[in-house]
């Protein structure tokens, strides 16, 4: 999987990108010479864009084993209007930028260390301002054996960032867990676009 950038020569082709995301081109971007920086960084393209009405995003990050983005998969968010996207796992496939109000997935790190729960990757994402800013709730994974570390990412996370910890699952989660985070996102981002208090 690649997270590549929507480059400005493929802005235009890039459809499931929200208007509001994007940032307005400045007169200077216009007459600058290619080899001139990027005034402003632009959203990626989700992993999976939204089948049905578009309501909102979520982002995950997953290690190689697979088990938050099984879940994800398997949670079927773009049925139920969610764009996905997904946090790189190699710093070389360059950062995730996302334009639009989310949730984060993340898994819990650390073995029952709580200063290690937050994986690196999510800790960068999270550290990018414009990410940030856009930061609605937190779904966190875990390992019951952490004891008190039991999914201690979302708390961390949500300690930090000032958002709801809205889910917690074990490892790869059940069918029940699925259905609770399709539906729980569906209304959470639905109250929110009602302006309604999560």
């Amino acid at each position: 999987m690649t997270d590549a950038s929507i480059t400005p020569a493929a802005s235009a082709q890039a459809s499931t990108t929200p208007e509001s995301a994007t940032q307005p081109a400045t007169p200077e971007a216009a007459t600058a010479s290619p080899a001139a920086p990027i005034p402003a960084r632009l959203p990626n393209t989700p992993e999976s864009s939204a089948t049905a009405a578009h309501i909102g995003a979520v982002v995950y990050f997953s290690s190689a084993s697979e088990n938050t983005a099984r879940f994800i998969k398997n949670c079927r968010l773009p049925e139920a209007g969610l764009n996905v996207y997904r946090i790189p796992l190699r710093p070389k496939d360059g950062p995730l930028v996302v334009g639009e109000p989310f949730v984060i997935v993340v898994p819990t790190y650390g073995g029952g260390d709580i200063s290690k729960a937050l994986p690196p990757q999510v800790r960068r994402f999270l550290n990018d301002r414009g990410n940030r800013r856009l930061l609605r709730g937190v779904i966190a994974s875990g390992n019951t054996n952490f004891g008190d570390a039991f999914c201690a990412a979302g708390d961390v996370i949500a300690a930090k960032c000032h958002v709801p910890f809205l889910y917690s699952f074990e490892l790869t989660g059940t069918p029940e867990d699925m259905r609770k985070v399709r539906e729980g996102l569906r209304d959470f981002f639905l109250r929110l676009s009602d302006g309604r208090t999560v």
